[in-house]
Formats: C-alpha cells, structure tokens, sequence
C-alpha cells in the first residue's frame, strides 16, 4: 500500500520540484520534443505562474510527486474559465509514479474546493487532442467534453479540448 497523499498549496522551496516535474512529464508524454520550446520555458518558470495564480502540489511520503495550476475568469492564467467555473492547468504527475493515485487525488481536491467556492458551478480545463491516459483520467471523475468550446493555440493548427464537471 502507498503512502497517502496530501495535496497542499505549493510553497517556494516546491518550486524546483514543480518545474522538474513538469518539464518530465510534458517530455515523457511526447507532449514536446525539447526543454528549451518556448511553452516549456514559461512552464517551468513556476515563481512567475505562483505570482500570478494559484499552485497545488500532491505530496507522498513527504516528497513532491505531482502539480495543478488553479484559476478563476480574469485571472492571467485563465484561458477558457466562465464567471461560475474554476479552472485548472497544467495537471502533472512525476512520470516515476504516474498511475499510482496522485492526478484523481489532485483532480478529486480541485472538485471538493470548487464546491466550496461562492458562485463556482462548475470545474474546466482544457487539454490536448491526443492527451489519452489525461482524457482517461477526466473521464474516471466525472469530466464531460464540451466540444463547442474547443479552441485553438493561438497561431498555430494545435487543438485544444475542453472538458467541464458541474459541481
């Protein structure tokens, strides 16, 4: 049996192991051939992204193991939220524990803080065409396609899914 995992607000010194992270399992997935392609530089740039919106880290045994960047209309890091919906990004598990409960952890605590938030009908994000073991997971914890809110990376021919879970 696993250890339990903690989600919690990220805090300064998780910043190195946010972007590891990140950079990781973006690489691992296929998602980017390079470190250095200009999404994965902003995405590692974790200070800028706390500045700006709200980090969650999943925690297990006392290690860092995975990442949620968490955001409301308005807000910088808000690409497809409505007034009544939070958002989330850039939903990361180490790959040397993915599939081990750490993504339905973080996906289960957004739901449960969403609920708690005045005015907040509804969870969203968006993730990408070919995202299979994400699309997976939104799938297991209730997510609902909204194919009419699909969009594009601004210019380029990348597509975007949306996915929505009233709350």
């Amino acid at each position: 049996m696993l250890p339990q995992i903690t989600i919690r607000p990220a805090v300064e010194a998780d910043f190195d192991a946010v972007a590891r992270i990140t950079r990781d399992s973006y690489l691992a997935a296929g998602y980017f051939e390079s470190p250095d392609h200009p999404y994965m530089v902003q995405v590692q740039d974790v200070a800028r992204r706390a500045a700006m919106a709200t980090i969650w880290v999943a925690e297990r045994a006392g290690k860092v193991v995975g990442s949620v960047t968490l955001a409301v209309a308005g807000e910088p890091y808000a690409d497809i939220a409505l007034e009544d919906e939070l958002e989330f990004r850039m939903l990361v598990v180490d790959p040397e524990v993915q599939r081990s409960g750490a993504g339905r952890a973080m996906v289960g605590a957004i739901i449960e803080h969403a609920k708690s938030l005045k005015g907040t009908k509804a969870v969203a994000l968006t993730t990408g065409k070919t995202w299979e073991s994400a699309h997976g997971l939104y799938r297991k914890t209730g997510f609902q396609r909204v194919p009419e809110r699909d969009w594009f990376v601004p210019g380029t021919d990348i597509k975007l899914l949306v996915y929505r879970l009233e709350v």
